[in-house]
């Protein structure tokens, strides 16, 4: 019996050391779980209205919305925007390849292809980006910009723009192009 007690000990000896040894190992390191950027939810076919004193003012459509946390949206698909001017009538129409809302700065963005069409002055302006504020009802980019006159074919390029957001007013920040001028001395 003494003899399986020292076999047994000369085995079990060795095997719980190794096994304290193990044991006393570096700790596993716990993977960091990022927290979840993506949207927390999808809509689709968006309708969004903008009125003032019962009177429609913006029209905003696309197929699709994402949602995030913090409220910011995106518009991952083609947007249509239509400005209603002071009497109701449909001013101006806006489509673009996708789009943005920045909730902290309650700021729109439209992005690629952006197409504006003034009806009532007969004027398409053309930008890769265009901003659209509610608050100020200002729209604005600091990308190149191209107005078309319909009525004139007159072409007026230049970076940057500034306008009401029914584009009834607007003005180009560093204007180049080939226009008309009527009037004024020195012309005749």
């Amino acid at each position: 019996m003494n003899r399986i007690c020292v076999f047994i000990r000369m085995i079990a000896v060795p095997a719980v050391g190794s096994l304290l040894l193990l044991a006393c190992g570096e700790p596993k390191q716990a993977k960091k779980v990022e927290p979840y950027q993506g949207p927390i939810e999808e809509i689709n076919d968006v309708r969004l209205l903008y009125s003032e004193a019962a009177m429609l003012k913006v029209k905003l459509t696309t197929p699709k919305q994402y949602r995030y946390l913090n409220d910011n949206r995106k518009y991952p698909k083609p947007v249509n925007i239509v400005f209603y001017g002071p009497t109701g009538e449909e001013a101006t129409t806006l489509r673009s390849d996708s789009g943005r809302y920045d909730k902290a700065k309650d700021l729109y963005t439209v992005m690629g292809h952006v197409v504006v069409i003034n009806k009532l002055k007969q004027e398409k302006l053309l930008t890769p980006e265009l901003n659209w504020n509610p608050v100020t009802k200002k729209v604005f980019t600091d990308k190149q910009v191209a107005v078309i006159s319909q009525l004139t074919g007159e072409k007026l390029y230049g970076v940057g723009l500034d306008a009401n957001q029914d584009f009834s007013q607007y003005s180009i920040r560093k204007p180049t192009g080939v226009f008309n001028v009527e009037g004024g001395p020195g012309f005749n």
